[in-house]
């Protein structure tokens, strides 16, 4: 562990989107271990340890420390990672680490999740007077009444309440100094970032109204409210969370939804649409949140040369009848007749001659079709 930078545990394709997890106060980056594997598929996750948590250095936080130096901690990790911006999502303190970084670091926030959070965590006197107690006594009656502050009853995870318990103290003190000095409430509408707010409907510690009061200040922000969940959802709901946090970093359905009609028109897709039934709803809803949602909005190649591959995929298979769609995408993304003739021929080298000359027979049809359209 690099003394000089937060405890940390990265999962998933090096190249992909990066998202960073944000802890809450007394516990360790195993909060999210229901969630991240699965966060992992598509991102690669990043979660940290707050100093003094989960065995992490405590030395990198001292008395009277606030929830920006934190969020310069947090910047300082990305920066050692090689990660110039990122997705952020964060519990508790970790999501008020994300508000911070949404107002004064736009340029590093792609997206933000604030989950079971606030812009304000009560009182400041409260805090001052819990981090003077933990400095006087430890942390061992705090742990050992975190179920009932963090789960409802009947529910625990053991791994989380330990790591409470085995924090250091004068970590968690400068952590709660941090808490008690913030408050964000009048800068809310500054954040510009898609964002989300995740409350937990039987959180005592955050409850939903501060999340709502995050969702209504921020422009354009979400709300998910999650049934069952206390103050560590994460924890208890992560199939919720989950599904929250995948609709919101991963391929919008919404977004894929105007791609797809941008690229194929707005008479297929409404087609499509008219013709969904509960058996293809799911299908329906795949195509336009991955393939329309996440790879036709990657920016890394242009819409022309995306449809330059996909014309030579649909010929290397066969796909006449995605062939014919995609001919006629393919003049939407600006290529010209030229250029298509130019791509099946080189299909002919790489596919064989009979795929190419099938393809050629499609393309040749939509086209005149296309000609026709024009000149009636």
């Amino acid at each position: 562990m690099n003394d000089t930078l937060l405890d940390h545990r990265a999962e998933g394709p090096a190249s992909a989107p990066p998202l960073l997890l944000g802890p809450s106060l007394g516990t360790s980056y195993a909060l999210w271990d229901a969630v991240a594997p699965e966060l992992a598929v598509t991102h690669r996750t990043v979660r940290w340890n707050l100093p003094g948590h989960g065995g992490a250095d405590p030395g990198l936080i001292g008395p009277g420390a606030t929830v920006g130096d934190l969020a310069d901690l947090v910047l300082a990790l990305a920066d050692a990672l090689g990660v110039e911006r990122f997705a952020y999502a964060g519990v508790s303190l970790g999501g008020a680490v994300g508000l911070h970084l949404a107002v004064h670091h736009p340029h590093r926030v792609s997206s933000l999740a604030v989950l079971c959070s606030s812009a304000r965590f009560g009182g400041a006197e409260r805090w001052r007077e819990r981090a003077a107690t933990v400095r006087r006594e430890g942390l061992a009656e705090l742990a050992a009444n975190a179920d009932a502050r963090w789960f409802t009853p009947g529910f625990t995870v053991p791994r989380l309440v330990r790591d409470h318990r085995d924090a250091d103290p004068g970590a968690y003190a400068a952590c709660c100094d941090a808490l008690a000095a913030f408050d964000l409430r009048e800068r809310l509408a500054e954040i510009s970032v898609p964002t989300l707010a995740v409350a937990g409907r039987d959180d005592p510690a955050t409850p939903p109204a501060h999340l709502r009061e995050i969702a209504d200040a921020v422009p354009g922000a979400s709300l998910v409210e999650i049934p069952g969940a206390s103050h560590l959802a994460p924890a208890q709901c992560p199939e919720a969370v989950l599904t929250a946090l995948r609709a919101h970093f991963g391929g919008h359905a919404g977004r894929g939804m105007a791609i797809r009609r941008e690229v194929l028109g707005d008479a297929h897709v409404t087609r499509a649409q008219a013709g969904q039934t509960p058996f293809t709803a799911r299908f329906q809803d795949f195509i336009s949140r991955y393939a329309w949602g996440e790879i036709w909005t990657d920016p890394t190649l242009s819409r022309r040369e995306r449809s330059m591959v996909t014309l030579t995929a649909l010929v290397a298979r066969g796909h006449h009848d995605e062939l014919a769609l995609h001919v006629r995408a393919a003049r939407r993304n600006g290529l010209t007749p030229e250029e298509i003739g130019a791509v099946l021929l080189q299909t002919a080298v790489y596919c064989g001659v009979p795929a190419a000359n099938a393809a050629f027979a499609v393309a040749q049809r939509v086209l005149a079709e296309e000609d026709a359209g024009e000149g009636g």
